[in-house]
């Protein structure tokens, strides 16, 4: 038996499962006590801006349970729903009125958005410091230089479950796979901040699985059903799976997956996130983290 194998037998059935779904009610429960607190001493819970252009019926899904979890957490939810011919005008309008209402502490605005609207016209017009996704010009610029901003909710919530589970990150190697503005990029500066040794990798690296297997800590967030398997792992390493795919199965049902092969993973791994149940609850829960902080910070807290 070579090296390899020999590491892979002594791991196998020995990853822990990182329950991102009741470190997320924790993290909920955390928020609502703040909430309280902050309601008390400025008489007004903190507000949460909600915008969804058309009707997509996953992104209302998740509209309804941001809201939900917004009540359940003592936060108020403003919920604008426009019709998908909204105009680009138009919804900047809007967005120029939420950013002076002073009920409002965050402005969250769905995506994708329609042809005919800008994503980008869009977030550069959210103040940033409601800026509760964390994608503005300004605070991906606070990040990436240090500085206290409103961080990506996904990131953070992959962030938080490592620092849980590993303690201080310093001086461990961490591979990011992907390289998108929503995850991969803010994600690799959280690393960075938190004094790992961090590389991003994607579609043009050389020898994919050869610099994923040096890492201690794997985050995957490309958006390819069960891409990285055993042989990109670490013996050892935490595993975050960002990524949800729906993919069909012959009988015609359909069943969600991540972009890590979950069993394959968990022979090698020293701990995997489950999808579901790991990353997605974590990115609801931060968004509420990040409506408390907001509201904390205009209001002086």
């Amino acid at each position: 038996m070579n090296e390899a194998a020999e590491d892979q037998r002594q791991h196998r059935d020995y990853a822990a499962r990182i329950d991102g779904k009741a470190f997320a009610l924790a993290l909920r429960a955390d928020v609502a006590q703040g909430a309280a607190g902050f309601q008390a001493d400025v008489g007004r819970q903190p507000g949460l801006a909600v915008v969804l252009v058309g009707d997509d019926p996953a992104s209302q899904v998740y509209v309804k349970t941001k809201m939900r979890q917004a009540a359940e957490a003592g936060i108020t939810s403003f919920p604008h729903l426009l019709p998908g011919s909204t105009s680009q005008t138009e919804l900047l309008e809007l967005i120029a009125r939420l950013n002076s209402d002073d009920r409002v502490d965050g402005i969250l605005v769905q995506l994708p958005l329609p042809a005919q609207i800008e994503e980008a016209a869009v977030i550069e017009a959210i103040d940033p410091a409601k800026d509760v996704d964390g994608f503005h010009p300004i605070n991906v610029g606070r990040l990436s230089t240090g500085q206290s901003a409103l961080v990506p909710c996904t990131p953070l919530g992959c962030l938080l479950l490592l620092q849980d589970r590993l303690g201080d990150l310093s001086g461990l190697k961490a591979v990011v796979v992907g390289r998108s503005n929503i995850v991969g990029k803010p994600m690799g500066q959280l690393l960075l901040n938190a004094h790992c040794t961090v590389t991003t990798v994607h579609s043009r690296s050389r020898d994919l699985a050869a610099e994923c297997r040096s890492a201690d800590i794997l985050v995957v967030a490309v958006g390819r059903p069960e891409m990285i398997d055993a042989s990109y792992i670490k013996p050892g390493a935490t595993v975050l799976d960002v990524g949800i795919n729906r993919i069909e199965l012959a009988d015609g049902a359909s069943r969600l997956t991540g972009d890590v092969n979950f069993v394959a993973a968990s022979s090698v791994a020293a701990a995997v996130t489950p999808v579901p149940g790991g990353i997605g609850p974590m990115t609801v829960a931060c968004l509420l983290r990040n409506t408390l902080t907001a509201a904390k910070a205009r209001s002086g807290r």
